[in-house]
């Protein structure tokens, strides 16, 4: 069939032709919304899960919901920085924000307020002044000056929230990849939101990261749990998966056969991502408007070099030799939670031994830790590609203390 007409999109964050499976994470943002709009309070969201299980574009189909209700949506995808690179990237995102609340010429004394107060933000980043948010506005003092994050980012949010009050809207921030922030700015964050909640001003978060992440919260901030709620999303149930699939292919003027469907289902699991390749691929070896199951077998070879190429390579080529290792040794055991001890064992070495190794992977992103003592991959499927590219399982030497 037409590499033009090809309606599926294996690409990072792009949204799907036919989004299914995510009706109830979708209406509780919607009711997120409207309580806030109605001067009530709720639960914001978290929403966890594996790589490829569509995160990203749930935060999309958020963002969308969010400027049809006429808020002001503040995106960040996050990394590792510290924390004057993420004041910098807060107050760009939030000088943005303000604008989009207002223009400056309708500005009230409140809206002029949250602009010293962001100034104050902007000059905890360069005391010089050699960088600012270009307000041109001066900072005011006593408000997100107190050389603490936390703080800081209160003043700030409760200034901004205040304006957005005035002004009858809401500002929502939506994170995305948010198990990255440090312990550090994931506490202020949290406490930030906190202080929106007692206050019932509009802004919210709503977040998209790894499972790890509740956990993160929790440790940051006792209450996290009753600030957020943290639905996990997975796989597509067998019908959400097949329509996945079929709809973009009827849009199209073709169709897969039941067996193809259910061979598709088979293959990719139910990984909406997956999905997406899978049935790229299809449109590329099928000859249609008929896609049999021999169209979706065809496919294979093609789908799975192109996760290997891209999907999977690109984290495996961020490992160290005994990084490499480890995933190995835990892929052998299969795709399932592996105690520690045992990929130790595999690998012949101690838990102890292994231990940073184990925490420097959590720390890339490659594992979580399901349950304690526990470790599985954040990356479904990457037990397969794992044994395909790491056909043999060869643990570096320890290296041995020089001694003096």
């Amino acid at each position: 069939m037409k590499a033009l007409t090809n309606p599926y999109t294996p690409n990072a964050g792009a949204e799907p032709q036919a989004v299914v499976g995510r009706d109830d994470q979708l209406e509780s943002f919607t009711l997120l919304l409207a309580r806030i709009e109605a001067g009530r309070t709720e639960q914001s969201m978290i929403i966890t899960g594996l790589r490829g299980v569509g995160k990203t574009v749930l935060l999309g189909q958020f963002r969308t919901k969010a400027l049809e209700r006429d808020w002001v949506v503040v995106e960040l995808e996050v990394s590792k920085n510290d924390e004057s690179e993420f004041r910098r990237d807060m107050a760009s995102r939030l000088r943005t924000a303000l604008f989009e609340l207002s223009p400056r010429a309708r500005w009230t004394e409140r809206f002029r307020h949250a602009a010293a107060v962001l100034q104050s933000f902007t000059l905890s980043v360069d005391a010089k002044g050699t960088w600012s948010a270009g307000l041109d506005v001066d900072a005011v003092e006593g408000f997100a000056d107190h050389q603490n994050l936390a703080l800081d980012l209160t003043d700030v949010f409760l200034a901004i929230g205040q304006a957005a009050s005035e002004g009858g809207r809401g500002v929502v921030l939506l994170f995305d990849e948010i198990q990255f922030l440090n312990k550090q700015q994931l506490e202020a964050v949290i406490e930030a939101l906190h202080k929106m909640v007692q206050r019932k001003l509009p802004i919210t978060l709503v977040g998209a990261g790894l499972p790890q992440i509740a956990e993160l919260a929790g440790d940051a901030k006792s209450y996290a749990e009753r600030l957020f709620k943290f639905p996990a999303i997975d796989v597509l149930a067998p019908e959400d998966a097949r329509t996945a699939l079929s709809r973009p292919a009827q849009d199209e003027g073709a169709r897969y056969t039941d067996e193809a469907l259910s061979e598709a289902v088979t293959i990719t699991g139910g990984y909406p991502y997956f999905l997406q390749e899978l049935g790229y691929a299809v449109w590329t070896v099928a000859e249609g408007p008929v896609i049999s199951r021999d169209d979706v077998l065809a496919a294979v070879p093609g789908y799975e070099a192109k996760l290997d190429e891209s999907f999977f390579r690109v984290r495996l080529d961020r490992a160290t030799a005994l990084q490499r290792s480890y995933l190995r040794a835990m892929a052998q055991l299969g795709p399932q939670p592996h105690k520690a001890s045992d990929v130790a064992e595999v690998m012949r070495r101690t838990s102890q031994n292994l231990a940073p190794t184990r925490a420097e992977l959590i720390n890339m992103g490659l594992l979580y830790t399901p349950e304690h003592g526990y470790a599985a991959f954040t990356v479904p499927h990457f037990d397969r590609f794992i044994m395909r590219a790491v056909p043999v399982l060869d643990v570096p030497p320890l290296r041995r203390r020089s001694r003096r």
